[in-house]
């Protein structure tokens, strides 16, 4: 076991998961959530304050919404920058604009903290078995002192460069994420308005050239009407794709492709589908084609609205 005491902030979706797992690998973790229970549910000692997490922890992990929250978590009067100590390294696993990073990240340096940026890929299912991809940002001898903090619930950490290039590397991950859930699940709709078999439709696309990750790993599930709930909400989903273009405004790249599941996903937000799994991004398109879906469970149609648990940050894809 390591001597190095582990604090998380953030116990919703994903900072519950890997909580879990390093409480099951042999190391204690301190946790604050403001929701009452969350921290027992992961099997954290609760702290009562981000303050009493912050004193408890040599490494902070940190897994919210967005940057905002990010930021009155570490700026705010009793926040992280108020009661951090020199030596610490906190870690941000939330999907936040790299440009708030950066500042975050210089805050902390005057104190002589390690800010590092990490950007998680895989979701829920491989949260649970401890093979999360890590895309980060800060310093080498930041990230070769997490290695064993990083251990029990990720398979791969990238090193992408400066602070900020974790998060970077995150929303062009997730938007290209987007991208093919929204585009995907279009054409599926499509199919099945014309009467083709799904799985055989699948089968059709993984062969060929449009295969990519939802149709891999997402819409053979969907089909059987499996939505594979507990991840990344629809309105998660639209926050990182606003925050590729924000990005991309600030590096001075032309935004060309961001329309499309931008719509996709306000549709399902407009819809009422915004607390749901972005999967369901299929049923929105669905229901605008005229009520259709992918498989025969009615029991998995909009009677469903609502039933879903959500975390209160990022489940990362």
């Amino acid at each position: 076991m390591s001597g190095t005491r582990i604090g998380m902030i953030g116990l919703g979706n994903m900072g519950g998961r890997i909580t879990r797992r390093i409480v099951a690998g042999g190391q204690p973790v301190t946790g604050y959530d403001p929701v009452p229970g969350r921290a027992e549910e992961a099997g954290a000692t609760p702290a009562e304050s981000v303050a009493e997490a912050v004193a408890a922890a040599d490494h902070l992990l940190l897994s919210l919404p967005d940057s905002t929250v990010v930021e009155g978590v570490v700026l705010g009067d009793d926040g992280v920058l108020a009661h951090c100590r020199a030596g610490q390294i906190v870690v941000d696993f939330s999907t936040a604009a790299p440009s708030s990073t950066v500042r975050l990240h210089a805050a902390l340096a005057e104190r002589g903290v390690e800010y590092v940026d990490a950007g998680i890929s895989g979701g829920a299912a491989a949260a649970d078995k401890g093979t999360l991809t890590l895309m980060t940002g800060g310093s080498p001898a930041a990230l070769a002192a997490l290695e064993r903090t990083l251990e029990p619930f990720s398979s791969e950490v990238f090193a992408m460069g400066a602070p900020g290039a974790g998060h970077t590397a995150k929303v062009l991950n997730n938007f290209l994420n987007a991208v093919s859930l929204a585009a995907t699940a279009e054409a599926l709709v499509a199919g099945r308005k014309a009467g083709l078999d799904m799985h055989r439709l699948l089968e059709v696309f993984n062969a060929g050239s449009g295969v990519n990750f939802a149709t891999l790993n997402r819409f053979p599930h969907i089909v059987d009407g499996d939505y594979l709930e507990g991840g990344l909400t629809g309105a998660l989903m639209t926050k990182d794709i606003v925050l590729y273009v924000d990005r991309l405004r600030e590096l001075g790249v032309p935004v060309l492709n961001a329309s499309g599941p931008l719509a996709s996903f306000a549709l399902a937000g407009s819809l009422g589908y915004a607390d749901q799994i972005s999967n369901r991004v299929v049923d929105a398109i669905g229901d605008a084609a005229g009520g259709i879906r992918l498989h025969d469970k009615e029991e998995h149609g909009n009677e469903e609205l609502g039933n879903e648990e959500h975390g209160n940050e990022e489940a990362a894809e």
